[in-house]
Parts: structure tokens; sequence; C-alpha cells
């Protein structure tokens, strides 16, 4: 039976649950049985063993998890006698029973049941006469491992997890990224690295801070099997919200992954892998959310470690945490000269401009470009993610970029490669299909100017950001103060001057002919106190401005053409009407 028409049978078993259960709950139930069905089925051969192991020790008083791993040949075991097969041949006692079946899983697994709120499902199932009908289906499915491998029943849990999602479109966004956008993004962080994963024996790590349902791990283990499947991409990942960190981490036992590197818990303010660096790095943040709730250890972290911690270049506003995550992975990234690390993260638009000169967010702009760690960012077409329609960034992040991309950035505005979708997925209104995916893939791996592709050197988005002052004037003459002209403060204003400009020659030829009695303030409070020079430095990146194309408006007697024509039209719809 192949992936796909076993993932198309355990889908089937949701309508059983039709009338009973809202449609967006349906994975509450079949998730948690696929992966006990499997998990099952993988402990087959040496269950006999366990049950050996365990009788013989039980009465030791000594931990017995070395034990029975070392007989289960897994991460995980289970000392019950029960399986979904015998539990049927007591149908009084079905429910109890199953609930004992899985409090004897090994700790690591029976989290997952519980993070999953299982015993109240199967006290609902058993309420509305549903609990035998679905163990019966699943007894009957076939997940070994000799016929569905660990990568091809990924593959099912992860089309199961897409369709429950996209089921329950209004809350999907906030823990599910559509496949689409995960594959692209999976594609560029892996580009240019071929060389390193088509290796024999290659070991490398993957990352996600904000895990979810585990779609960025799922994507980035897919992508290196399909390359090499000798290569081995151990994942790690942490997730706050319960349901989906249970997901998660049935996901990767179901692959055979180390449960152990999938953490539960709020990443910047419980850093459960902080002794942790990675190759590669996936993320989708949620966009513009608060950070209030974590703002006192991240404030403390900030000003007892400094760079020494996490968020050493700034903090954000507190109304959006997205930046707060970029430099948590980028904390996380290998020193160069220990091969270095990839970051893809996806971000909205706010991280691009919001925040002028010394803000917390252009000093993090500001430390990410002068050491040169962005090597690129993609514009995406709107209304891609299942709850929310807005423009959204992918940026790449490298410590050992290219000979040909160091000091530069590039900007590829994909925002035009989305195709309408047959049917909406809540905000989801737009696809990138295969051959779109490959296109901007190929277009961001040959680094070469084109109409969507700009590359830029790292210095052309910063600017220094200058005080003009003019003179105070009373009674028609200027105010002096020792011995220097008093300035106005009604009258103070900012010009932003890009830093390959000298500010003395930029305000020669753009200010002076405007204000001649204006002057640069040279006051230590504008000016920037890490280079000592005059003016404050910050960091934007407009985006859609190195994009924007001038369309010239219509002429005067086209205008008037079209308004003659619709006046006609409406005048003769009023004559009908009074006819």
């Amino acid at each position: 039976m192949s992936f796909s028409s076993t993932a198309a049978f355990i889908w089937s078993v949701a309508d059983l649950l039709r009338g009973d259960y809202k449609q967006s709950d349906y994975g509450k139930v079949i998730l948690p049985f696929t992966l006990l069905r499997r998990l099952e089925c993988v402990l087959e051969p040496t269950r006999e063993a366990v049950l050996a192991e365990y009788e013989a020790r039980k009465t030791m008083g000594i931990p017995l998890e070395v034990f029975l791993t070392k007989k289960s040949n897994q991460s995980f075991y289970n000392t019950s006698k029960f399986s979904l097969s015998t539990l049927m041949g007591d149908a009084a006692n079905l429910r109890h029973n199953l609930e004992t079946y899985i409090a004897d899983f090994s700790p690591n697994t029976r989290e997952v049941f519980e993070r999953y709120k299982f015993t109240e499902q199967l006290a609902y199932l058993d309420e509305s006469n549903l609990l035998y009908k679905i163990v019966e289906k699943f007894a009957t499915v076939d997940l070994h491992p000799d016929v569905i491998s660990n990568h091809q029943m990924g593959l099912v849990f992860e089309e199961l997890i897409r369709r429950f999602a996209e089921a329950s479109n209004e809350t999907a966004g906030e823990h599910f990224t559509p496949r689409d956008i995960v594959r692209l993004t999976t594609s560029l962080l892996f580009i240019g690295d071929d060389s390193i994963l088509t290796k024999a024996g290659i070991v490398r790590s993957l990352y996600d801070p904000t895990a979810g349902t585990g779609g960025f791990l799922s994507s980035g283990s897919e992508y290196v099997y399909e390359m090499n499947p000798d290569a081995k991409l151990v994942t790690f990942g942490q997730e706050l919200n319960p349901e989906s960190y249970a997901i998660c981490k049935a996901d990767m036992l179901i692959k055979g992954q180390a449960v152990e590197n999938i953490k539960y818990g709020n990443t910047l303010s419980d850093d459960q892998l902080y002794d942790k660096k990675f190759d590669y790095m996936l993320s989708n943040p949620p966009f513009g959310v608060e950070w209030k709730k974590v703002e006192k250890e991240v404030k403390k972290e900030h000003l007892e470690k400094g760079f020494g911690g996490r968020f050493g270049p700034g903090l954000p506003r507190v109304s959006d945490g997205s930046l707060l995550f970029l430099l948590h992975l980028i904390s996380k990234m290998r020193p160069k000269e220990e091969g270095g690390s990839r970051i893809g993260i996806i971000l909205n638009g706010s991280p691009l401009f919001t925040g002028g000169a010394g803000s917390g967010e252009s000093e993090i702009r500001r430390y990410i470009l002068e050491n040169d760690l962005l090597e690129g960012i993609v514009a995406m077409p709107t209304d891609m993610f299942f709850n929310t329609g807005i423009a959204t960034y992918i940026w790449i992040l490298s410590n050992h970029k290219a000979p040909e991309r160091k000091g530069k950035v590039q900007l590829v505005n994909a925002s035009n490669f989305g195709e309408s979708m047959r049917k909406n997925l809540g905000s989801k209104r737009k696809q990138l299909s295969d051959s779109s995916i490959d296109e901007i893939t190929r277009i961001y791996g040959v680094f070469e100017e084109s109409k969507i592709s700009k590359i830029f050197d790292t210095t052309d988005f910063g600017y220094r950001r200058i005080t003009v002052e003019r003179p105070l004037i009373e009674d028609g003459k200027v105010v002096i103060s020792k011995g220097k002209s008093k300035p106005d403060t009604a009258l103070r204003d900012n010009e932003n001057i890009p830093l390959k400009e000298d500010i003395y020659e930029y305000f020669k030829r753009e200010v002076f002919p405007h204000v001649p009695d204006a002057w640069i303030s040279e006051d230590k409070k504008h000016c920037d106190t890490k280079d000592g020079e005059i003016g404050i430095v910050g960091y934007e990146i407009p985006f859609n401005r190195h994009f924007y194309e001038y369309t010239p408006p219509r002429s005067l007697s086209e205008i008037d053409t079209e308004l003659d024509s619709i006046t006609k039209e409406i005048l003769g719809l009023l004559n009908e009407v009074h006819s």
C-alpha cells in the first residue's frame, strides 16, 4: 500500500466521526490513533522480549528504561499485554483497557498522548458509541515498518496533519505553515549545499524554535532524503502549544527521530536547547504578536548578558516579537570555523523598516547587516497563509556566505508568482506551484540582477540621521548663548543621509540651499555612541521601493472619452426607468 493510499484510508476513518465531532476536531482522534497503531506495529517484533524483560526485572526496584529500550531496539517501549486487536475481545471494558495500554508506554511516548488529552477523547468516543468502531478500523491497517518505511510513514502523517489543518483553517495558521511556503523556504535554505549534503554518511542538524506541528522539520528531512537517502538530518525543535507539540513529537516518533530533541515551552523565556548550535534553522514565528508575557525574562537577559546572551543587539517594541526569534536563531549559529550555519525565517513587512535610527529594530538590522549575516530576502505573494493575507518575506541568513555574496544582499520580488486556488482555505487564496518554487529558487541561486532580482551592498541599507538646527530669533535678532547661535527647538528637523555619502557634502547640496542659516548639531545626544560620529546610524530595508515601477497616468482626452461613455450609459438606464 502506498503512503498516499494509506493516508486516504486513515482519513476515511473520519467519516465515523461526522455528526459527533466538528470537522476541525477530527485530528484530535485520528492523529493519536494513527500514532498508536504505528508504534504498536514498530514494537511488534520485540514485544515478547520486552514483556519478558519487564516481568523479570519489575520487582527489583531499579529504573528499567535502559533495559527495556535495549530490548525494544527503539527509543521507546510498551510493557502492556494488550494490542488494538486483543482489546476488541473485551468490548465492555474497552475504554479502561485502552487507557491502561497507553499508560504502559515509556514516559517519552506517554507524554504525547497526555498532551493530546487523549483520555478525554476516549471518554467522549465511548459515550458516543464510537470507540469500538474506531479501534476496529485502526486494528486492520498495517503500518509495520516492513510495509511502510519511516520516511513513507512520515509522509502519511504529514499528509494527515495538512488535511486536518486545512479543515480547521481559521486557527491553522498559528501552528501550521502551508506546504508550498515550507517547500520554498526549505529549498532556499539548502541551496548551494548540495555538494555537502550528497556526501556519504553526512550528518547535519536542523532546528525550529517555533516548531508548530513539525512541518519545517519534516520538509527539511524530506528534502535531504530526496537528495541523499543515506544522509542523516537530526531534527530539534521547541513548541509552546501543547497539541501542536504533541503532533510534532508524534511525527518525530513515527520517523524514528530522537523525540527528546523536541521540547515543550516558550522559546524566548525558557530556551530548553540553550547549549546547542545547529547547521540549519527554519522558523515561521507568529506575525505581529506581542511579547509582554515574557518581557521580564527577555529584558533581564538583554541587560545582564548583553552580547553573551541572545538579545545583545537590541529589543524590538513589545507589540511584535518576531525579531526576537531572529536574534534567538542567530545565537544558535555555529562559528564559521566549525562550518557555520544557515537560517530561513518567515517574517511580515514590519521587521524590514519599523523603528528609526537608534531604535531596537534598527539596531537589530544594523547588527545583522554590519556582521554580513543577511544573504537575501524573498517577497512572497499575499494571501498565502490560512489566517492572514498580509505581505510576507523569507529572510535567508548565513555566516559562511559564498565569496560572490560577501558584503552583498539579494532581494527577490516573487510577489507575482502566486496562483489562485480553486477553493480558498480561510485567508489562503493563492498557492505556489512546484514550477514556481523551482523558478524562484533558480533566480535566487544564480545571483544575478534582473527585473525581479536586485543585488545591493550591505551598506546600501544604512543611513546616518543628522539633526538639523536653525537659530532662535527674537525681536528680529539671532539669540546667542555661550558664543553660539541658540537653536530653535520648534524648527529642529532631521535628515537621513545614506552611509555612502559624506554628510557635509549632502548637507551642502540638499539642505543649505533651502535653509542657509541651518547647521548640523554636534550635541552628544544627537551623535552615535558606537562610532563617535555626528548623527545616529540606522538601517532599514525599503523592499518595495526598489521594485516600484512608475505607471504614467492616462491622458485627459482618454479619461474624457471614458466619462462621456459612462454618462451616456447612465442616461440610457435612467430613461429606461422613467419610461
